[in-house]
C-alpha cells in the first residue's frame, strides 16, 4: 500500500434519448444579469418549446446565468459529455465563462440568440461563436426574432436530426490573384513597410471583456510586425490622477468651442455630470501620454470592466483619439503635440481583431490622402426598411466625430447607463453620415489570422425611424444605418467571427474600392487569409 489518497473517480451522467441540455452563458456584472434575466427566461421558454414540437425534453443545466469560470466548471460536470448541448443567449455574455466546457463537449453545440435591438443576444452569440471557431470547436448557429418562423424552425429541426445546421455561404470567396495595378503595389509597399519596420499595440489589461476571440497570440501577430505592450489600467488611473484639472478643463473648453454638447444633470448615480466629463478629459490625457511613453501605434481601453468601478466610462476618450481633429496635448516637457492632426488609433474593448484591422486601415487611408478616422461597431441588430435590410450598427466606445456629416456640431455626450457603468462618464451620440465604407473583421480560426473584406453604404433614414431604432436598442450610443452590399442578414450572421465589424468611410464608391483592394494586397503580403464577402469590384 502507498499510502496515497487517490481522487474519486471521474464520471457523468448518461445523457437520455431526444434530450438537449440548455445553459445560459452571462455577464460578470450581477446588475447586468439581473435586468437581462426577464427576457432571457422569454427566450428560453420560447426555444424549449419550439423543441417539444420536434419530440424533444431541454433540460436546463443550472439556475440562474453562469456569471464565472467557476460556476462554469461546475455546471459542466453535471451535463452527459456527448449529449447535445444548446448555449441560450438574450445578452450580452463573457465567453470564458463557458468555453473550458464547450472545448471538451463531445456532443453536438447549438448557440441561439434572440435577434432583437433591446438586449444584445445576437452580440453576445456572435462573440461566443467567434471564440468557438478560434478553440477549433465544432457549433452550429441559429437567431429568430420570435422562434416561430418557418427558417428557425426548420433550422432547429435538421439540428435535432443531424446535429448540425447548413447556412449559406455563398456570399464568400477566398482572394483571387491580383493582377498588377496602383491599389496592389500600394498595399504590397505598406506589407513590407510594417515587416521591416514592425509595429507596437498597447493593450491596457488584455482579455478583462471576457472576449476569448478578442485576444490574438504573438505567434500570431508577430509574423505580421505587429508587438504587443502588455500594460495595465492601474497605469491608466495612476497617469490621470496627474493631469492637472486645469489641463483638463482645456479638453472640454475645445469640445464646446467646436460645436459639442452635453446631455448634463446633477445626479451623479444617473446623469452625466461636469466631474465625470473631467475625468474623461483626464483619461484622453494619460492615454495619449503613456501611448507616447511606449511608442505605441495604436492603444486598446478595456472600457467595461477594471476601471468601471473607480472611474467614468473611456467612451469619450476612445471616440477622439480615433479622430484626426481634437483636443491638442502635448507631450510631458511640453515640447510636442501628440499626434498632432492624426488619430491615434485605438480599439474599444481591447479587442486585438480590431487593433490589427484599425493598424491597417489607419496606414493605406494615410497613404491614399483619405481621412484615416476609423472604428469598430458592435453588430447590434438591424430591420428591414423600404425594401432592404438596414443595419443598426453601434458603438458602445463612440465614433471618431468626422464619421457624422458636421463633425462636432452634431456630437452629444449622453450618460452611459448606470446598468453598467455606475460612476457614468459620457458617449458621443451621433448618426454617422451616409456615405460608402469598407467593413472587415480579423479573426483566428484554424491557428491562423484571416480577416473578411466587404464594402456597405451607410444610409439616411428618417429622423422618426432613426429614433425608433436608437429607442429600440441603446438610445446614448452613437448609432450607423448600414446596407451591406451582397450580403444578406442570415450569411452575415452565420459567417461572422466577431460581435465587432470595422468601417471606415471613403469620399465615393471607386474610391472605397480602391482602398479595399488596396486592404486585401496588404492583408495577403501580410499571410493573412483574405475572404471577399459580398459584393465587391476584386474579381
Amino acid at each position: 500500500m502507498t499510502g496515497y489518497t487517490m481522487p474519486p473517480a471521474v464520471s457523468r451522467p448518461a445523457c437520455p434519448p431526444q434530450t438537449a441540455y440548455l445553459i445560459a452563458s452571462g455577464d460578470l456584472r450581477p446588475t447586468a444579469n439581473a435586468a437581462g434575466w426577464p427576457t432571457q427566461v422569454a427566450v428560453e421558454a420560447a426555444v424549449t418549446a419550439a423543441f417539444h414540437e420536434l419530440g424533444w425534453t431541454v433540460v436546463r443545466a443550472h439556475e440562474g446565468f453562469i456569471d464565472s469560470q467557476r460556476m462554469g466548471l461546475e455546471v459542466f460536470k453535471t451535463i452527459p459529455v456527448d449529449a447535445p448541448l444548446v448555449v441560450a443567449e438574450a445578452v450580452w455574455q463573457y465567453s470564458h465563462h463557458v468555453l473550458a466546457g464547450l472545448r471538451t463537449h463531445r456532443g453536438p453545440i447549438l448557440t441561439v440568440a434572440n435577434f432583437a435591438g433591446d438586449w444584445p443576444g445576437l452580440v453576445g452569440l456572435l462573440g461566443l461563436n467567434a471564440g468557438m471557431a478560434k478553440m477549433g470547436v465544432p457549433y452550429s448557429t441559429i437567431w429568430s426574432v420570435d422562434f416561430t418562423d418557418a427558417w428557425f424552425l426548420d433550422g432547429l429541426r435538421q439540428w435535432v436530426t443531424s446535429g448540425r445546421i447548413d447556412h449559406d455561404g455563398s456570399h464568400v470567396r477566398d482572394l483571387p490573384a491580383l493582377p498588377a495595378s496602383a491599389e496592389v503595389d500600394l498595399g504590397r509597399a505598406l506589407a513590407a513597410q510594417l515587416l521591416a519596420d514592425k509595429a507596437i499595440i498597447g493593450v491596457f489589461d488584455e482579455g478583462c471583456m471576457g472576449m476569448y476571440n478578442a485576444v490574438i497570440d504573438d505567434e500570431l501577430l508577430n509574423p505580421i510586425g505587429i508587438y504587443k505592450e502588455r500594460l495595465s489600467q492601474s497605469a491608466l488611473w495612476a497617469e490621470m490622477l496627474r493631469v492637472p484639472s486645469a489641463e483638463a478643463d482645456a479638453v472640454g473648453e475645445w469640445l464646446r468651442a467646436k460645436g459639442m454638447t452635453f446631455k448634463l444633470g446633477t445626479d451623479e448615480a444617473t446623469e452625466l455630470t461636469e466631474a465625470q466629463l473631467r475625468w474623461q478629459y483626464k483619461m484622453y490625457i494619460a492615454a495619449l501620454r503613456i501611448s507616447d511613453d511606449f511608442g505605441l501605434d495604436a492603444v486598446g481601453i478595456q472600457y467595461q470592466q477594471g476601471l468601471k468601478d473607480l472611474s467614468p466610462a473611456s467612451d469619450l476618450a476612445e471616440g477622439l483619439l480615433n479622430n484626426a481633429d481634437r483636443p491638442p496635448v502635448t507631450s510631458r516637457d511640453g515640447a510636442r503635440v501628440l499626434w498632432d492632426g492624426v488619430p491615434l488609433p485605438h480599439f474599444n474593448e481591447a479587442d486585438e481583431g480590431v487593433a490589427v484591422d484599425a493598424l491597417v486601415t489607419n496606414r493605406i487611408w494615410t497613404a491614399m490622402g483619405l481621412d484615416p478616422a476609423t472604428t469598430l461597431h458592435d453588430v447590434r441588430w438591424g430591420e428591414d426598411y423600404d425594401g432592404r435590410f438596414v443595419w443598426v450598427f453601434e458603438i458602445s466606445g463612440s465614433v471618431p466625430p468626422s464619421h457624422f456629416a458636421t463633425g462636432y456640431a452634431e456630437a452629444v455626450g449622453w450618460r452611459q447607463d448606470p446598468v453598467y457603468f455606475p460612476l457614468g462618464g459620457s458617449t458621443i451620440k451621433g448618426v454617422c453620415k451616409p456615405g460608402e465604407i469598407v467593413w472587415s473583421r480579423v479573426f483566428v480560426q484554424g491557428g491562423r489570422l484571416h480577416v473578411d473584406l466587404g464594402r456597405a453604404s451607410a444610409v439616411s433614414l428618417p429622423d422618426a425611424e432613426t429614433e425608433r431604432r436608437s429607442t429600440a436598442t441603446t438610445p446614448a450610443w452613437p448609432i450607423m444605418h448600414a446596407v451591406l452590399h451582397g450580403v444578406s442578414r442570415d450569411q452575415f450572421m452565420a459567417r461572422h467571427k466577431a460581435n465587432h465589424l470595422n468601417v471606415a468611410y471613403a469620399p465615393d464608391a471607386a474610391t472605397a474600392d480602391k482602398a479595399l483592394l488596396v486592404k486585401a494586397a496588404m492583408f495577403a503580403a501580410l499571410g493573412v487569409e483574405v475572404h471577399l464577402c459580398g459584393d465587391t469590384s476584386i474579381g
